[in-house]
């Protein structure tokens, strides 16, 4: 089902925001939508949700297409818990349901059996049927499950009012509902502003693996390389379509950029010549033809505008750090409880002056908490010691509240900035999106975001030698994150910086502690250097050691059958050699073993039917693949690949419900 967008124009207060643009979004694809900050990427994907309606143009997409959107910001009133809010996300069986009653009314009152009309309505549907069966499989509960671990929750947190989660968290339960609805095409506007790492890898590999169309706008550029295959900018209300990620496409970028400021360079020259020349012969009778001719010549050329590009090449540099004692930070055994919750416990590492290091993990493990011990916040248990001389600059969301809201942007800077940083005011506040006349608005007019980046200014120009930053990122364009992650690299004092941004992080820290399971560890090396240590595809298996996910590289289904396999027997085998341990150390009436062992059987005998199903399908998926591959496949084969995979999609979740309910009964 593809979707079209016709030549679509929008005007806001005589501005044209998008002029005339055409693009078609194709089934599969997974598309970057990219520009400056009001280049209009919001507003694009409100249009093709339905909640804006653009000057003029159409999106034009076939009837029972289906469209799921996550805005940046949400208002939620719901009352329920989480799981029976997610819950919620199969209500539409129902409207599937009439839908299909429709259809079958009219096939059945119609007779023009050999018309095209009657063949639409047919293949409408069967579609239908084929969705319908899906969404009614037995497997939604494992679904909603998987989806809400992956997005961070605890199975605890499923029967807890939704009413108890911060904004963060209900936008995550959100995100789980649209998922699960499996739309024809998912729109995301920033959808990891809210994540951490691990649940950003998660939501990566099920847009991969199990999504349809995508059109995202993020600023996290490892995201969108690891998701994306397709990148549209907006820039001058235009759009430029590169069909490759956005690492490719800045390179493409450039190059057109290049091409296209030496048309502009060749065009002003030829101008120029043809202006002197009009001016030059004006009144000489002898070539007034040619002047005329000249000049309608002028008024026909089509200039050539040279997109939006910052060359000031700002280079951002923190003032010098204040020398301070070697260790700025030594945390000897510190805990942190709240009543029965211990957070963490025993935390003991040494920072060092003038290292750059990383808080990582899952949102609630702690890292924000630990931040505050060391700011002096929050009591705790244990010995932290701040070294001699250290100067604490410290950001985190909450700093954007503490401006003085009736003052302009440019003296809440021009107030603290000293020295040589006060000619170059205009210039810092242009980089992090305060140019022009938006620095004279007053801080009470400004947005969150507006405030936050207004706070992390503000704190660019403080003298402090150590930096500690929480989720500094959150609401910064990829180029202004280039400047501040210049400036940190730069920077000769010791930084703390709590990210879920791994692009960000690359490069900047050289040493990562990991907050999980209540304890604080600390791994040497960059950010990849961990991941690559852990060896994980998902840093969702640092909090708990269950299930692995199957599939969850990005391996087409047919590729990685023996693994598939060999990893799902393995973990049975040892599954049940575990149970086996638990039950001999149970001591069993007669009867209540032989039913206990009865309810085992049953239990293994799910697991092995499934893991014999996904065998079969992964061998099917192989056949097709070599058929596809010997080259002049029939014409249905790829329909067959796309619900074969469907079929294994299913079949992994069964397996894994299964594997779920043979635990339990072993646990027993």
């Amino acid at each position: 089902m593809s979707i079209s967008i016709n030549n679509l124009k929008v005007e806001f207060s005589a501005k044209c925001l998008f002029d005339n643009i055409s693009y078609i979004i194709n089934p599969k694809d997974k598309i970057a939508l990219v520009g400056k900050n009001g280049a209009g990427k919001s507003t694009m994907l409100k249009i093709i949700a339905g909640l804006q309606n653009p000057t003029s143009g159409n999106v034009a997409m076939p009837r029972d297409t289906t469209v799921g959107y996550l805005p940046q910001h949400i208002t939620v009133s719901d009352t329920s818990t989480v799981i029976d809010e997610v819950r919620s996300a199969f209500s539409h069986v129902d409207e599937m349901k009439a839908r299909l009653e429709e259809l079958n009314h009219q096939l059945a009152i119609r007779t023009d059996y050999e018309s095209d009309s009657y063949q639409e309505l047919i293949d409408a549907m069967t579609s239908l049927n084929d969705r319908l069966a899906m969404e009614q499989s037995d497997n939604f509960e494992a679904e909603m499950e998987k989806t809400l671990i992956g997005l961070g929750f605890l199975r605890s947190d499923f029967n807890r009012p939704t009413s108890e989660f911060s904004g963060g968290w209900r936008m995550r339960i959100e995100l789980a509902k649209i998922l699960l609805r499996r739309p024809d095409v998912l729109l995301l506007d920033e959808p990891t502003n809210h994540l951490d790492i691990e649940s950003i890898q998660w939501l990566e590999n099920f847009l991969i693996t199990k999504a349809n169309a995508v059109v995202l706008v993020s600023h996290d550029r490892a995201f969108i390389d690891n998701v994306t295959n397709r990148t549209i900018e907006i820039s001058l209300g235009k759009i430029y379509d590169y069909s490759v990620n956005y690492s490719k496409y800045v390179l493409l970028r450039q190059e057109r950029l290049e091409q296209q400021m030496r048309a502009y360079q060749n065009q002003q020259k030829m101008i120029q010549e043809t202006e002197d020349f009009i001016e030059r012969f004006r009144y000489k009778a002898t070539k007034s033809v040619q002047v005329q001719s000249r000049i309608k010549q002028l008024a026909k050329i089509e200039r050539i505008e040279v997109d939006e590009v910052d060359t000031s090449h700002l280079n951002l540099k923190f003032p010098p750090a204040p020398r301070s004692g070697d260790y700025p930070v030594i945390a000897d055994n510190v805990g942190k409880a709240y009543g029965d919750h211990q957070v963490f416990d025993h935390a003991t590492f040494t920072i060092k002056r003038g290292e750059k290091v990383a808080f990582v993990g899952k949102n609630g493990e702690g890292k924000s908490t630990l931040v505050k011990c060391i700011m002096g916040e929050i009591p705790f248990t244990g010995n932290l010691k701040i070294g001699h001389n250290v100067k604490i600059g410290y950001f985190a969301q909450n700093q954007a509240t503490l401006l003085d809201e009736d003052v302009t942007v440019f003296d809440t800077i021009d107030r603290v900035a000293v020295g040589d940083i006060r000619t170059k005011i205009r210039d810092i506040l242009g980089a992090f999106m305060f140019g022009g006349e938006a620095s004279d608005k007053k801080v009470k007019v400004l947005s969150g975001g507006e405030r936050t980046r207004l706070a992390m200014i503000r704190l660019l120009l403080e003298p402090v030698n150590l930096l500690i930053l929480d989720e500094p990122t959150n609401h910064l364009d990829m180029k202004t994150k280039d400047i501040l992650k210049q400036a940190i690299k730069e920077f000769n004092g010791t930084v703390i910086v709590v990210s879920h941004d791994r692009e960000f992080l690359d490069g900047l820290v050289e040493k990562v502690y990991e907050f999980g399971g209540g304890e604080v560890k600390e791994c040497l090396g960059g950010i990849y250097e961990f991941l690559e240590k852990k060896k994980l595809a998902s840093l969702s298996e640092l909090e708990r050691n269950t299930i692995r996910p199957v599939n969850a590289g990005k391996e087409t289904a047919g590729s990685s059958d023996n693994k598939v396999s060999a990893s799902i027997k393995g973990e049975t085998k040892q599954t049940a050699a575990t149970s086996e341990q638990r039950h001999t150390q149970r001591k069993l009436s007669y009867a209540e073993q032989r039913e206990h062992d009865k309810l085992v059987r049953k239990a293994r005998k799910k697991v092995e039917e499934s893991e014999a199903e996904i065998a079969r399908l992964e061998k099917e998926i192989a056949d097709i693949e070599s058929i596809i591959a010997a080259g002049n496949p029939p014409a249905d084969i790829y329909d067959r690949h796309a619900a074969t995979t469907k079929q294994l999609e299913n079949a992994m979740s069964l397996w894994e419900l299964a594997s779920m309910e043979f635990d339990e009964i072993s646990e027993q």
